[in-house]
């Protein structure tokens, strides 16, 4: 995989099928429905609930904007992803171009799906702070890579965006 800046563009070049399809997840790994421990990571009021009026507020007032923010990154997200959908070979590597005008909604995606994954999988610090473990095959070393390879692709973003 190879990652550069062309014009206005985020390049990602050389994207194997497997790679291919974490970029695909991305939409739906960002989803928290029906997972309570990642609704609540996502929207948690500013206090941890200790002002009753202040939480109200924050359900009433932020909560619905911010909903409507994630959603409308992971909508934009979804439809950059739309290049990856062709008809071409199954095995062949792919090409994928974010416009640059599209970088917050990504790392916003990118954000929530990560967030949403490490509730799922309750991972601890320690294991999300383990950039060395070696995956042994399992869903939930999965879920890590995951996690880990979405926050790679973050710090491209980044870093491409400040060249």
């Amino acid at each position: 995989m190879e990652i550069c800046r062309r014009n206005d563009q985020i390049e990602i070049s050389e994207l194997d099928p497997f790679l291919a399809e974490l970029f695909r997840q991305i939409p739906t790994s960002a989803n928290p429905e029906g997972v309570p421990a990642a609704e609540k990571r996502l929207f948690t009021p500013p206090i941890n609930g200790k002002e009753a009026e202040i939480c109200a507020e924050w359900k009433i007032y932020v909560e619905p904007e911010l909903r409507r923010l994630f959603q409308t990154a992971t909508q934009t997200v979804a439809a950059d992803l739309e290049q990856l959908n062709g008809s071409e070979r199954i095995l062949a590597n792919r090409t994928l171009r974010i416009p640059c005008k599209h970088a917050d909604a990504w790392l916003s995606a990118l954000n929530q799906a990560r967030l949403v994954i490490a509730a799922k999988n309750d991972f601890t610090e320690r294991e999300l702070g383990d950039h060395f473990r070696s995956p042994t095959g399992s869903r939930r070393d999965l879920s890590l890579f995951q996690v880990n390879f979405y926050g790679f692709l973050q710090e491209f973003i980044l870093r491409e965006l400040g060249s």
